[in-house]
């Protein structure tokens, strides 16, 4: 049973996320309303995932962020954003948070980003010593539309992560964030071609469903290469919908309540390197090793 612990100090909108989770999560609820008293706590109990709110008096959530990262790096930090957080919630993401959910879209998405992270940080916690030797590998997969097949996917590129050298552990959960956003993004906005929530007067999963067994949208497929050595991971995924102008999200504005370039932030703050192709159609992600000696003299100085 996971430990999460909601950090915010409105007990309205901590209320909200344990009633969230708790409808719908077999885990336990731990409550901090400051990052001061998260600390404490951490302290006495190390939790499975910490979510918390940006914006709190004394520290804020973007120094909860930094203190967790450096002193429980296993631990995985999701961030609750509201309009006006937006410079603080790309900075966090930047120095340790695994994610995002915007207050405004908690009941809609707090749980899958939770069961997400929740799936990859335990994986992390599964040590795997064979992947440390792997000398380079490729994979290749051709999808069906099926959501339930990321995960599986992402777990499996995960393992072979461990044979590049990335400085801290939870760099891999980072990673693997990156890539199912990548894939996710393939399957609904790529083949299925599902903007936003308002579309069609009805919700993403009710398009979703329809779409799968509905031409021309059935017949598409989404293909993923994934390239690990110790050098380099590089991750291709291709959908074969109509394209789109990847251009839109190259700015750094970062609008915590637009859900359609959530997926592309999160690709671009993790990943070393993100290239579209092909109208978009083509997505290449690619994170390098980290040099461990330069880094630590770095961190001396």
């Amino acid at each position: 049973m996971a430990t999460i612990l909601i950090v915010d100090d409105s007990a309205t909108d901590r209320k909200l996320a344990s009633l969230l989770l708790e409808r719908s999560l077999d885990c336990t609820l731990l409550q901090a309303n400051c990052a001061e008293a998260a600390l404490e706590q951490l302290e006495q109990l190390e939790p499975d995932l910490v979510l918390t709110d940006l914006q709190m008096p004394g520290l804020t959530g973007l120094d909860l962020v930094e203190r967790i990262r450096d002193d429980w790096p296993n631990v995985p930090v999701i961030l609750m954003t509201a309009r006006g957080s937006e410079e603080i919630a790309a900075r966090a993401l930047t120095v340790g948070a695994a994610s995002y959910v915007p207050k405004s879209r908690l009941a809609e998405s707090l749980i899958p980003t939770v069961q997400r992270i929740l799936i990859g940080s335990q994986q992390e916690r599964t040590h795997s010593r064979l992947m440390h030797h792997l000398a380079d590998g490729e994979l290749n997969f051709v999808l069906h539309n099926d959501v339930s097949l990321i995960a599986p996917l992402v777990r499996t590129a995960q393992e072979m992560l461990r044979s590049l050298p990335l400085g801290e552990e939870s760099e891999r959960l980072r990673v693997g964030v990156a890539l199912e956003e990548a894939i996710q993004n393939a399957i609904l906005h790529g083949n299925l071609e599902i903007g936003s929530s308002e579309q069609e007067g009805r919700s993403p999963g009710e398009v979703a469903s329809e779409r799968m067994w509905t031409a021309p949208y059935y017949e598409r497929r989404v293909f993923v290469c994934v390239k690990i050595s110790r050098e380099e991971a590089v991750f291709t995924i291709r959908n074969e919908g109509p394209g789109f102008d990847a251009s839109l999200f190259e700015t750094d504005e970062f609008d915590v309540d637009d859900p359609r370039g959530r997926g592309i932030r999160l690709m671009r703050t993790f990943m070393d390197e993100v290239r579209f192709e092909d109208s978009g159609r083509t997505v290449v992600l690619s994170k390098k090793r980290v040099d461990e000696a330069a880094e630590a003299e770095e961190d001396a100085e």
